[in-house]
């Protein structure tokens, strides 16, 4: 039986208030929490409202299989020049000429890129070699243990890590040399998740060129820094870059792959050999791994890309150094180790076993004082879900406006908040079970987290927050 107006019901045009209030509720109580925290996580920032209100457009509704002028689908001519935008500006932010550059703007997010990257031209079974994730690397460039290959990256492909020195916390380039040397690796990725130095591209060039390697670089991280010219751009040495877009960048949850057109070297016998990999990245893109694009977070990242080439964008990013920066000598100062002695961009990592405890243990003290932070490995440790560090990074409070004194400030709650750790693991049981109980069930620590959350929150919500005002 047709129920009076159910045909007009499926517009759905009424607001989330109306419509789904349930949900409408989860994401207001997500954006309080945003708000009211301190968000320190380094691969996370706040886009602007300008780029989720194009993340939130019609342009969600259209299928548009295939690159511009070589859809699947019809009424894509809106959307070629939405594609071809983001394209032009893509190669406009970062400096670069498009008869040497191409840019595939269609991969979902970074790691989808850099499979697409190594099914085009390393192939199965092909060699890679990439930074190990216990020292700051990330799962797409290959992870395994003795007894299991975790990434897929390494499933499909063989990979061999290189490492950092576990002294210094610096990449050791001599030894990443002797190995690719004989492991004779079909591509060689400079990229890090979790390394608060510049990487040397010169010297990654000079290692790939040894064994005829393709070099790529996973710039996600520092995309944003690389864009406004504040860190050293990989462009100059490498024959790929991949990046997200929603880290420093400051754009939607997307990805990009820059490629090398022209001349790749000068044979013995004096003759050009070209590149060919275009047509290579765009296939394994579509159709080998991916259907349609999300023709909307391709929009979004074009409106993030044309902020990126304002002079504003340049200061934030040397005010997410600056900041960085600053956090980092609160920290040296107050006697706590940070991995490699300093950092040069929006990262810094915490080494917590001088202060007898964990990431997880602190993570989990942390977010309930409302400070988002993530626990990472440190050099040396042998668990990942257990591990001795904290990742703290600078670009989402600095798009709140914070300065050098604020993240001072912020280092401070942090350091309380460790201190908290080590005092609740100092009156229970050695295991993180116990540990959690006692933080969920102890009411004078229920107190002091409460205490410390009041502290943080009236302090966080002195700061203003990009993106819309009702969500």
């Amino acid at each position: 039986m047709e129920v009076d107006g159910a045909g007009e019901r499926w517009n759905l045009q009424d607001d989330l208030s109306v419509d789904d209030p349930e949900m409408h509720a989860l994401i207001k109580a997500e954006k309080r929490r945003q708000m009211c925290g301190l968000e320190l996580i380094a691969s996370e920032n706040f886009a602007s409202k300008a780029v989720l209100q194009a993340q939130g457009s019609c342009l969600n509704n259209k299928y548009s299989e295939g690159l511009p002028g070589q859809r699947y689908y019809g009424g894509n001519e809106i959307i070629d020049k939405v594609e071809r935008l983001c394209q032009k500006r893509a190669l406009e932010a970062f400096g670069l000429k498009p008869e040497e550059w191409g840019v595939n703007v269609q991969p979902l997010s970074g790691s989808p890129a850099n499979f697409a990257v190594y099914t085009a031209l390393v192939e199965p079974h092909g060699r890679i070699m990439g930074l190990d994730l216990p020292d700051g690397g990330h799962l797409s460039h290959g992870f395994m243990t003795s007894s299991k290959k975790i990434s897929a990256t390494s499933i499909f492909f063989e990979s061999m890590p290189y490492k950092v020195d576990p002294v210094t916390g610096l990449i050791d380039y001599d030894k990443l040399q002797e190995n690719a040397k004989l492991f004779k690796p079909k591509m060689i990725i400079a990229g890090v998740s979790c390394y608060s130095r510049n990487l040397d591209y010169q010297r990654f060039r000079q290692i790939a060129d040894e064994n005829d390697s393709y070099l790529l670089a996973d710039m996600a991280h520092i995309s944003g820094l690389v864009a406004a010219g504040v860190v050293p751009s990989p462009f100059a040495f490498c024959d790929i870059v991949t990046t997200t877009t929603h880290k420093s960048l400051r754009g939607p949850r997307a990805g990009l792959i820059f490629f090398r057109k022209g001349v790749r070297r000068v044979d013995k016998n004096g003759q050009n050999v070209m590149y060919d990999i275009e047509k290579k990245i765009n296939d394994a893109v579509f159709p080998g791994l991916q259907g349609g694009p999300h023709n909307h977070a391709i929009a979004a990242v074009a409106v993030a890309l044309k902020q990126a080439a304002l002079p504003e964008f340049k200061i934030y990013q040397q005010q997410v150094i600056k900041n960085c920066q600053a956090m980092c000598k609160h920290f040296i100062n107050r006697g706590y180790h940070v991995v490699s002695g300093g950092t040069d961009n929006h990262l810094i990592l915490l080494d917590l076993r001088p202060n007898k405890t964990t990431g997880s243990r602190a993570e989990k003290v942390l977010e309930e004082i409302s400070i988002a932070v993530n626990k990472n490995t440190c050099p040396g440790d042998k668990s990942a879900l257990n591990p001795s560090g904290l990742r703290l990074g600078t670009p989402a409070l600095t798009s709140r406006n914070l300065k050098e004194t604020d993240f001072e400030k912020v280092a401070e709650f942090i350091h309380l908040g460790i201190q908290l750790t080590t005092e609740i693991q100092s009156q229970c049981g050695p295991t993180l079970r116990e540990f959690k109980a006692k933080l969920a069930e102890d009411p004078a620590v229920h107190e002091k987290i409460k205490a410390l959350r009041e502290q943080v929150e009236a302090f966080a919500l002195t700061f203003p927050m990009p993106g819309h005002d009702d969500l």
